[in-house]
């Protein structure tokens, strides 16, 4: 799964167990292999079930997890008496495909409300066609018991180092997960930030992704080479382990042209472990990142000023702010709060429709 499939079943479980909430879900349990098609035939099979499933069920609302799903709005509007909503998180909006972006304003004029993850992804929304009174920003969360998760330090450690095949105990460690894509800065960061790094850090990569040769390209070209592990795709235990090993976790996005980070649920996640982040100042990284209380944000491309907060960090009182990182994230994005403002959100849509009924604007 990636984060935007993670954090929707997060919800889900989140929903499911409230008794004011009767929830249907209609998902798709399947391999990337194929992935392109595999949503289509989907999406196929959405558009025959909907109408079917709303007319027995008579739902208050239908609730699409991404852009993708609520792409069937403008093909069976006219078949469904409910008000829709989408949830959006970046990428599933500005994908830079003529055609997709050429139907996306049609999707918004017929959805009755749009949840984006970030204000920078509602802006984005705004910039390819939808009112700006049709959609709210509200964040992703995490689950509670996360908070209660962790493994001692020493242990997460000795893993982590297990799976880099080197001993990692007393040295600083860097930590970036997630998929390789060109937005998240990866060769950027290896190739400008490492070596600036004046700390004898050790930095973690988890992940696989499109950019994985780039990035081990960068890695072998690099002054820092023994001091970069590329772990590859691992297990849900293994990535825990790494979230409390590392001492910082460092998100070096780029500005990539019709790309974007929607929100970036692997913060919250280093977070929760008492890890705080240092990240690019860019999109809806913003929305995550409080400066002083959970990380710190820098302005994109400034290569030494990420370095030099790196080793500020790590040379100051770095467990006062790993402990105010955990404070923070979990006085503010666990699901069981976030979930109560998408339920407030989804009742003043629904409330809106019955008074209005629908009409597309």
């Amino acid at each position: 799964m990636g984060g935007m499939q993670r954090v929707s079943l997060q919800l889900v479980k989140t929903l499911s167990a409230r008794e004011d909430v009767e929830l249907t879900t209609i998902g798709q349990e399947t391999s990337w292999d194929y992935i392109e098609l595999k949503t289509m035939r989907f999406l196929v099979d959405l558009y025959t079930r909907l109408p079917v499933l709303a007319a027995r069920l008579k739902p208050d609302v239908l609730l699409f997890s991404s852009m993708v799903t609520a792409a069937l709005a403008p093909v069976i509007r006219e078949r469904i008496d409910v008000p829709m909503v989408t949830i959006n998180h970046g990428h599933d909006v500005t994908m830079n495909m003529a055609p997709y972006q050429w139907y996306l304003p049609k999707v918004f004029r017929n959805l009755d409300g749009v949840i984006s993850v970030s204000s920078a992804t509602r802006e984005a929304c705004i910039l390819r066609g939808m009112h700006a009174d049709k959609g709210t920003a509200l964040p992703n969360g995490f689950e509670a018991d996360a908070l209660t998760l962790s493994l001692p330090k020493s242990q997460a450690v000795q893993m982590l180092g297990e799976a880099a095949g080197k001993n990692l105990e007393g040295r600083p460690i860097l930590l970036t997960t997630g998929r390789l894509v060109l937005r998240k800065g990866h060769e950027w960061f290896i190739n400008e930030v490492l070596p600036r790094v004046k700390s004898p850090v050790e930095y973690v990569i988890i992940g696989d992704g499109p950019e994985m040769q780039s990035v081990v390209e960068a890695t072998l070209n690099s002054t820092c080479r023994e001091r970069i592990h590329l772990l590859g795709r691992q297990s849900d235990e293994l990535l825990q382990a790494a979230y409390v090993a590392a001492d910082l976790f460092v998100m070096p996005n780029i500005r990539v042209a019709g790309d974007m980070e929607g929100f970036g649920i692997v913060m919250l996640e280093a977070n929760v472990a008492g890890t705080p982040v240092v990240a690019s100042d860019l999109e809806g990284i913003r929305d995550v990142v409080r400066d002083g209380h959970n990380g710190y944000r820098i302005a994109p491309g400034e290569a030494g000023l990420f370095s030099e907060k790196i080793d500020d960090l790590l040379d100051g009182n770095l467990a006062e702010l790993s402990e105010s990182a955990r404070n923070y994230v979990g006085s503010t994005f666990t699901w069981e709060q976030v979930s109560q403002r998408y339920l407030d959100y989804l009742k003043s849509v629904v409330v809106n429709y019955r008074l209005h009924q629908h009409n597309t604007w």
